[in-house]
C-alpha cells in the first residue's frame, strides 16, 4: 500500500487500487495521473492475480481499476475478475480498462459489475473523469464507444463496420462457430475441419470476442435466434 494524501477542502481523497497485473507501464501511467489529481490517490497496486481478492478485501480503496483480459479456453477472464472484485468488496466501484480484448466487450464488463469502461486510447483527462463519475454513482463509458453505440443503435449503422459482428467473421470462423454452438469440443472441431486444436481455439476465442459472448450458452442462444442452427442439430 502507498501512503494516502491530505484531504482536499476538508474531504478525504478518493482511494484508488490499481489491479492491472499484466501491464506495469499502464500502472505507472495511471498512478502518475491519479496521484497528481487533488482529489484522488493511489492506495495500492495488486501484484499478482492469485492475491487479487486478498489485497482488494484488505484495502481501503473506494475504486478498483482492473484490466479486461482476452478470452481463454476457460472463458472470459475479465468477466470472472470483475465478479471476484465485487465479491471481495461489494461496495467498491470498478473501472475496467481495455487491455487485451476488443472494446466491444465493454458490455460484458458492465454486465459483470463494472461501473465504467475505458479504452486503451483514453487520455489522462478521461481517466480522471471516469474515476470521478463512477465515484458519484454514475456509469462511465469511453466517448469512442458511446459514438459507436449512437451510430449502431440510434442511427442504425456504423460507417465502415458491418451491422452485425457475425457478418465480419471469416468462412472458417463461421464453421467453427456452428460446430461450437451445437456442442462440439475443440478436439472434435479440429478433427472435422482438419485443423490443429490451437487453430480451432484461436478461431473460437476470436468468435467469442467479436460477438461479445463469454460462454457457449450465449453462443447457442444467438445461433438459434438468428436461425444459424436448428433444434434438431442439438
Amino acid at each position: 500500500m502507498f501512503p494516502g494524501g491530505a484531504a482536499v477542502d476538508g474531504l478525504p481523497k478518493l482511494g484508488v487500487l490499481l489491479a492491472i497485473v499484466d501491464f506495469p507501464l499502464l500502472v505507472a501511467g495511471y498512478r502518475a495521473v491519479i496521484d497528481a489529481a487533488p482529489d484522488l490517490r493511489v492506495v495500492g497496486v495488486v501484484d499478482s492475480r492469485e492475491r487479487m481478492r486478498e489485497q482488494i478485501a484488505g484495502s481501503a480503496a473506494d475504486i478498483v481499476v482492473t484490466e479486461c483480459l482476452p478470452y481463454t479456453s476457460a472463458g472470459c477472464a475479465s468477466f470472472q475478475a470483475i465478479e471476484e472484485i465485487r465479491a471481495a468488496r461489494p461496495t467498491v466501484r470498478v473501472l475496467a480498462v481495455e487491455c487485451g480484448c476488443g472494446s466491444q466487450q465493454f458490455s460484458l464488463a458492465i454486465r459483470a459489475g463494472a461501473h465504467g469502461f475505458l479504452t486503451r486510447e483514453a487520455a489522462a483527462g478521461d481517466v480522471l473523469t471516469a474515476l470521478r463519475c463512477i465515484s458519484r454513482g454514475e456509469t462511465y463509458v469511453s466517448p469512442s464507444i458511446l459514438t459507436r453505440m449512437v451510430n449502431t443503435y440510434v442511427l442504425g449503422s456504423t460507417p465502415g463496420v458491418p451491422d452485425d459482428p457475425f457478418d465480419a467473421l471469416s468462412e472458417r470462423a463461421r464453421e467453427v462457430f456452428h460446430l461450437a454452438a451445437v456442442g462440439h469440443t475443440n478436439r472434435e472441431i479440429a478433427r472435422t475441419l482438419h485443423l490443429s486444436e490451437q487453430t480451432v481455439h484461436n478461431h473460437r476465442a476470436n468468435v467469442m470476442e467479436k460477438l461479445g459472448f463469454h460462454d457457449r450458452v450465449e453462443l447457442l442462444k444467438y445461433a438459434l435466434r438468428r436461425g444459424l442452427i436448428q433444434g434438431t442439430e442439438l
